[in-house]
């Protein structure tokens, strides 16, 4: 690894954007170790400064936030894939939309969706025979995609659609690996990733109009209240972003950027948690036979209910630990719109902030023995001392993921209805390695073995 002098802040300084390229999980581990809590170093044209004190994370997140901005993607290939849907807008926009959009992630809406989740996993399930070796992976991308359509855009997809939706998906992430030669290589540049980037944006608009098509005329009366509802006025977010352009509310461009938003980040994080959890539960048994004991106890053989899901604590720590050692989303990114001060050193405004979660959740200085998988490290009595944003894979603050209980209500249902019928044992005989994109996915299936119980 390379080393410079401080800079004229007298951040530390770490380059280069090669070695981020090739493996980042290593690359921001490493830098972290060496420097500490602040670190800058260069990603193609950016200044980024690295902050991995949870006490800065919080500024920056929370206390200070509105010192602060999403980086600007809009002239990027994903300000060209999400637009200006919730996880990309900033300011009015960003406030309107999220105003709009929060009745369809209300409690009692999300409560109502229980019945979808394991139906949706149930449906899984039927195609799974004991014996089967399965991608886990993208059996969990499966699933979730359903629920998150049905559940936020009120219908159902084809198979076709859902083929569609998954074959779509590799080429989108591939273009958000880091690469040095895409800060050189124009978006437009006819490159094959480019055009088949492209490709796979267009297949997902066209599923985004056909259900828009379908769904008009469905979403009843313009006027209603958005936060109020009723089984005749239908409260998923598509019905809702319907009416507001009904009323002159929306646009056709902002209605497409937010089913696109949902659609792509609405079920992979979820697939991913539960694509970590299953195979730390293969690696670590008798944790899975502690899940296995708890379901059986509350559940008693039968698909959990939303009731059940409110006494799955062990569950809930076990997703809960996974998520800290795999955090889906590993790094958010924070532009400054001022000068401001963190960790002892001046950052200008303009610079990209990048707040690493997988870094700080795997840090010795918040967790004993941080590799290893221990789920009752969220007993209460165990993570009272830890500082909060020492665990943050949802964000935090204003902009925190507005799908966090969907996700979780969600992850929990799932792992219970499978492992009610199936262990799955992972069939390869070392661990598997990450790849960066806009989530952390591994880079490669992630076979299983189906084993009815």
């Amino acid at each position: 690894m390379s080393t410079q002098p401080p800079g004229p802040n007298g951040v530390p300084v770490f380059g280069n954007s090669r070695q981020y390229a090739s493996d980042p999980f290593t690359f921001l581990r490493s830098v972290a170790d060496a420097y500490g809590d602040v670190v800058r170093f260069s990603l193609g044209p950016l200044d980024t400064y690295m902050l991995t004190n949870p006490v800065d994370i919080e500024r920056v997140l929370v206390t200070d936030d509105q010192k602060y901005q999403k980086p600007d993607f809009q002239d990027d290939a994903i300000g060209t894939l999400l637009g200006d849907g919730l996880l990309l807008s900033e300011g009015e926009t960003w406030q309107k939309q999220r105003q709009l959009a929060q009745p369809a992630f209300g409690p009692k809406r999300i409560t109502s969706l229980a019945g979808t989740m394991t139906d949706h996993t149930r449906g899984m399930l039927d195609e799974w025979e004991s014996g089967d070796i399965k991608d886990v992976h993208l059996e969990m991308a499966r699933v979730t995609v359903r629920i998150i359509v049905e559940a936020m855009f009120g219908t159902s997809l084809t198979d076709t659609q859902t083929t569609a939706v998954q074959e779509n998906l590799e080429p989108l992430g591939k273009r958000f690996e880091p690469d040095p030669l895409r800060f050189i290589i124009p978006d437009w540049v006819p490159t094959q990733e480019n055009q088949e980037y492209n490709k796979s944006v267009s297949v997902l608009e066209d599923i985004i109009d056909e259900i828009v098509s379908e769904r008009r005329g469905t979403e009843t009366n313009p006027d209603i209240d958005p936060g109020a509802g009723s089984d005749d006025d239908p409260m998923d977010l598509l019905s809702i972003l319907l009416r507001a352009k009904q009323r002159g509310e929306q646009t056709d461009k902002q209605l497409r950027d937010e089913m696109m938003t949902i659609l792509l980040a609405g079920h992979d994080t979820t697939a991913l948690t539960l694509t970590y959890t299953w195979y730390l539960l293969s690696e670590h048994p008798k944790v899975r036979d502690q899940v296995h004991e708890e379901l059986a106890s509350v559940c008693g053989g039968e698909t959990p209910t939303m009731a059940d899901t409110r006494s799955l604590d062990y569950t809930e720590r076990v997703l809960q630990e996974s998520m800290r050692m795999y955090p889906p989303v590993y790094v958010i990114f924070r532009e400054p719109q001022v000068d401001v001060r963190l960790g002892g050193y001046r950052i200008p405004a303009g610079s990209a902030i990048m707040l690493p979660q997988w870094v700080v959740h795997r840090s010795p200085r918040w967790y004993d023995n941080p590799t290893t998988f221990d789920p009752d490290r969220w007993r209460p009595e165990r993570r009272a001392d830890r500082p909060r944003f020492s665990y943050f894979p949802f964000g935090g603050g204003p902009r925190h993921c507005i799908g966090k209980h969907l996700s979780m209500l969600e992850a929990k249902l799932i792992l219970g209805t499978v492992a009610q019928t199936y262990e799955l044992d992972y069939v390869r005989d070392r661990p598997f390695d990450l790849r960066g994109s806009l989530t952390m996915h591994p880079d490669e299936p992630m076979g299983m073995r189906v084993i009815e119980r």
